[in-house]
């Protein structure tokens, strides 16, 4: 199955983070277009998480520790593991997360 990521339906889950998702039995990915300056606040999920910045600068708080995500940077987030953080800039971000997000559907 091939998808055009552009095709995908466009969702704005918290204010300033627009995601398209594509959904398998076990899996999502989600790639965000996420306004500067929109914060995700902390939280944590039942999902393993990564977290990879394609486009802008992002700072992702995880486990208490800070990471300032640049294109290129990769962040591993275990499940339950609190985490939340700020766009510093206009980003692009891709998410992947086991299990599937039923609440992103």
């Amino acid at each position: 199955m091939k998808i055009e990521i552009a095709s995908l339906p466009s969702k704005e889950i918290i204010n300033g983070f627009h995601g398209r998702f594509i959904h398998t039995e076990n899996l999502t990915i989600g790639f965000w277009e996420i306004d500067k300056g929109a914060i995700l606040p902390m939280h944590s999920h039942i999902h393993e998480q990564t977290t990879q910045v394609l486009e802008g600068e992002f700072e992702l708080s995880v486990g208490g520790v800070l990471h300032h995500c640049i294109p290129g940077s990769i962040v591993v987030i275990p499940s339950f593991v609190e985490h939340g953080g700020r766009a510093l800039t206009h980003c692009k971000i891709m998410d992947t997360f086991s299990p599937s997000r039923e609440d992103y559907k």
